[in-house]
């Protein structure tokens, strides 16, 4: 889930996953798999940037699960 920012300035929370675009027109369009769009303040390098680190977050195992073995 990222954070999003609506014309508003209320914040909502995005299921990252549904994301099937993101363009400038000038203003950020967040189109979703299932056609809806969002349109949102960030720029378009912010939800990109977040969605990178949701993806990260994601994929990253905690360095306990990590074990040598012998």
């Amino acid at each position: 889930m990222i954070r999003v920012t609506k014309f508003d300035g209320k914040s909502m929370i995005l299921n990252a996953d549904w994301i099937q675009s993101v363009e400038e027109t000038p203003d950020t369009v967040i189109t979703l798999t299932n056609g809806s769009t969002i349109l949102v303040k960030d720029s378009v390098a912010e939800v990109v940037a977040a969605f990178e680190a949701y993806k990260q977050k994601q994929f990253l195992k905690p360095a306990s699960s990590l074990r040598k073995e012998s």
